[in-house]
């Protein structure tokens, strides 16, 4: 079709050039009269001419519309020999439309849809009007393309050889679809944190409590949300994904809420709440298992936020911009030692395991961990490979033991891999995301898998522990086994070595930056005076971190890179041909810390070949633990972390400030500001 109508207009223009050059020829001709030309041609002749003209042009112009309906006729003969004629209606019925082009991709057939719902197809350029068309040119034959055209929905497929595309309605599915999703269900469960260690009879904290049932219940009334209380800081939610929605694009805005209504007297902390919903799954039970699993990561990761559990999709994570509030019972704490004890006795051998690159803080609660075994006399060896520990953790093992003992209580991962059975215990401490453990092969055998770590929990969560004990209060891993130990309902007491306990205390001053962190609480002072009183040196704790001159120098070169993309936000950048040993990246922003006026900093660093890492600090003002998972990390409050294989320093600073850019109003920590006023 195309090539015909070039053509026609190629003879248009012929003709009607020749009929003006010599109407114009006549003209001179007789205005300048040559060669006596208006004694020959009289006015008879030039009508005669002009007549001939008109038929001449209506005879083209018949010529060419005749041309066009045979080359139209023949396409559509042979566009219903291509679909066949006898499946036209069910085409029809089936609302499918269909489109040939030619091989400029201009329409030169289309069926009887187009026409019906007042859509011109013929004779137009599809990819000028359909540009995302063009995506299924030279691709696999079930690609598939969906567009919109005057208000309807349509699936596009193309058929290369006959030049086909075939447009399938698909208007009536989608809103189907979509209001079948809206009404789908989703279970929700809403817990007060630390709902007990406010809870009084006098009439301040009744009053408090009782405002903020209110709000709760105000709010997800608004939303469309069905609440039930099912005890004293639970409640159960029902709602549609519709109304789920809402309250995400709402960005869980009950959380501040409640932090501000929940603060009772002169207290610090306040009342928050933690949330767990799951949707996108047809059984009711299975929605409240993951629900309820939801609810246990939000916890886990301090409380004061909202974690949403699509079923096989990521987690959708809300809030969180408060610190984890240090809990004041020990009941817990006793559970979950007695329960590592028993677990412990029930096991023909323990394994202890910390993660990759290896400092002391996941080295003293190991040795924690082995001290209880010993209690229990259960064999137990600490999985260690000196290339994967931190250089001071080297030498602390060896100035803290001999060789005999440092044989005794250490075991390669190849070793423990062979060793490892049914029936061992595998204890992880200091780490609780499976790709950062020392062995993953070992875990991955292990079939009794216990964890404490004092990070928040990230999404990526080691599948199935027999028991996790996530405390993000708390300062550091060495804390919390020291506080087994000293609860444990074990008589007598279980028994900690003095340099078991030098080394934890290590591990204490480390991860609390000498108690000066945000993260030190009581319990942290209280760890560290139940390890003084097993016999902790504090002078040769701290000589295990000191530094040496090379260190020295080196932290001063990379606090010298020093760079403030925001007022109270620093980064600092470590030079691309050195390789930084984690803990160091960590004690360069611990010093820039110590400056006044700074609320977060980040290093950078290559710590491998191919390996660069974030350490991130802050003050308590800023979530830097928010912003280390934006960018695949994870960590704590006011301690986070972010590796990046395979990247240049130049790309992973990149990716800091773009997060930066996007997200630092949303880590900043509202509580503390408006206290700071």
């Amino acid at each position: 079709m195309t090539n015909t109508l070039h053509r026609l207009r190629v003879w248009t223009f012929v003709i009607f050039t020749l009929e003006i050059l010599i109407t114009g020829t006549l003209a001179l001709f007789w205005f300048f009269d040559w060669y006596h030309f208006q004694e020959y041609m009289t006015v008879g002749y030039i009508i005669l001419i002009f007549a001939g003209f008109l038929i001449v042009d209506a005879l083209f112009c018949w010529l060419s519309f005749v041309k066009i309906a045979l080359v139209r006729q023949k396409n559509d003969l042979e566009a219903a020999v291509l679909v066949g004629n006898d499946v036209q209606e069910a085409y029809d019925f089936g609302q499918i439309g269909l489109a040939v082009v030619d091989e400029n991709n201009v329409v030169m057939w289309a069926n009887g849809l187009f026409k019906q719902r007042q859509i011109d197809l013929i004779d137009a350029d599809l990819f000028e009007l359909m540009p995302d068309l063009k995506d299924l040119v030279n691709a696999p034959v079930n690609k598939v393309v969906k567009i919109e055209l005057k208000g309807r929905d349509y699936e596009v497929k193309y058929l290369s050889e006959p030049r086909l595309f075939i447009f399938k309605d698909c208007t009536e599915y989608d809103n189907v679809e979509s209001y079948s999703k809206e009404q789908a269900g989703a279970l929700g469960i809403i817990v007060i944190d630390n709902y007990n260690d406010f809870a009084s009879e006098t009439d301040e904290s009744a009053d408090v409590v009782n405002k903020v049932r209110s709000i709760i219940t105000d709010y997800f009334r608004d939303f469309g949300v069905l609440l039930r209380r099912v005890g004293s800081d639970t409640y159960f939610a029902v709602c549609n994904y519709a109304s789920l929605k809402k309250l995400e694009d709402d960005e869980f805005s009950i959380l501040e809420k409640v932090r501000q209504t929940g603060k009772i007297g002169e207290k610090d902390t306040s009342l928050t709440l933690s949330i767990g919903f799951a949707h996108d799954f047809p059984d009711v039970h299975k929605l409240n298992e993951m629900a309820t699993d939801a609810l246990n990561i939000a916890h886990s990761r301090g409380g004061d936020q909202a974690v949403v559990s699509p079923y096989g999709a990521e987690l959708r994570f809300f809030g969180g911009k408060t610190a984890a509030v240090e809990s004041a019972s020990k009941v817990k704490v006793r559970s979950v030692a007695d329960s590592i004890i028993s677990l412990i006795k029930g096991a023909s051998n323990v394994f202890i395991m910390g993660h990759t690159e290896m400092d002391m803080d996941s080295l003293g609660a190991s040795l924690g961990i082995m001290a209880m075994c010993e209690w229990c006399h259960k064999s137990s060896r600490i999985v260690y490979n000196p290339k994967l520990a931190e250089k001071k953790t080297r030498m602390a093992l060896q100035d803290a033991f001999t060789r005999e003992a440092y044989d005794r209580m250490t075991i390669s991962p190849d070793d423990a891999l062979g060793q490892i059975s049914a029936s061992s215990l595998l204890v992880i401490v200091d780490i609780s995301r499976p790709s950062m453990v020392l062995a993953p092969k070992v875990l991955e055998e292990a079939s009794k898998v216990v964890v404490i770590d004092h990070h928040r929990r990230s999404e990526e969560f080691i599948d199935r522990p027999v028991l996790a004990s996530i405390e993000p209060s708390a300062s550091s891993a060495s804390e919390l086994v020291a506080e087994m130990i000293r609860y444990a309902t074990a008589n007598p007491r279980i028994e900690l070595k003095p340099t078991f306990a030098t080394i934890m205390l290590a591990g204490i001053f480390l991860d609390s930056n000498y108690f000066k962190s945000k993260s030190t609480g009581m319990k942290t002072f209280e760890a560290a005076e139940v390890l003084k009183d097993y016999g902790a040196d504090n002078s040769v704790a701290d000589d295990y971190l000191k530094d040496e001159f090379e260190e020295y120098s080196l932290i001063t070169k990379i606090i010298s890179t020093m760079q403030v993309p925001y007022y109270g936000i620093v980064y600092c950048v470590g030079d691309e041909h050195d390789i930084i040993e984690r803990s160091m990246l960590a004690k360069v922003a611990n010093q820039v810390m110590q400056l006044k006026g700074i609320n977060a900093c980040f290093v950078v660093g290559k710590t491998e070949e191919k390996v660069i890492r974030i350490s991130a600090r802050s003050d308590g003002t800023i979530n830097v633990q928010l912003l280390c998972e934006k960018m695949g990390g994870g960590g704590h409050f006011t301690s986070a972390a972010a590796i990046f294989p395979g990247q240049t320093i130049d790309k992973v600073v990149k990716t800091m400030t773009d997060t930066l850019d996007q997200y630092l109003d949303t880590a900043r920590n509202s509580v503390n500001q408006e206290g700071a006023n």
